[in-house]
């Protein structure tokens, strides 16, 4: 029963912050600067436990090459990274996978991504790259997007 309750607390939990960054998303470009500044947004995922490799091996083989693809053009991503805890730690991981995109500017994060054309020329058999992408989100226990801000520190 407790962990029934933690669990609907988790999901609460987890659409507010959906609803806070896609708030961000809509509403913060209008703060920062129109100029062209590139943008990061962190896309962090909570895979369930023992799914590691599974998770890794199916984002490397279908989502990667379609971020790889965008960030070659240039014009929309810039940029993308990705990061795993290097140590175990203590078991309260709120993340075991960190992709970082740099997208061109505040414009170009809420802009269409074109993934589902560039996925049917990259992956020609549709039938099996949705299956393993409702896979890679069938292992998750949980996904958030996170706008960064960078700060500057004092001189």
């Amino acid at each position: 029963m407790r962990r029934a309750k933690a669990d609907a607390g988790e999901r609460r939990a987890f659409g507010w912050a959906r609803t806070i960054a896609l708030a961000l998303v809509l509403f913060v470009p209008t703060l920062a600067s129109a100029s062209g500044t590139p943008v990061e947004v962190a896309y962090y995922y909570r895979v369930r436990w023992g799914f590691q490799q599974e998770f890794e091996r199916l984002f490397l083989k279908n989502h990667y090459p379609l971020l790889a693809a965008q960030a070659k053009g240039g014009t929309r991503v810039k940029a993308v990274r990705l990061y795993k805890p290097t140590l175990h730690g203590d078991g309260r991981a709120d993340w075991t996978y960190l992709v970082v995109i740099t997208f061109a500017d505040w414009a170009a994060v809420g802009s269409p991504s074109g993934e589902e054309a560039l996925a049917k020329e990259l992956f020609p058999d549709q039938d099996a790259y949705r299956k393993e992408e409702q896979r890679r989100f069938e292992i998750l226990d949980a996904h958030w997007d996170v706008p960064l801000t960078a700060v500057e520190p004092p001189r």
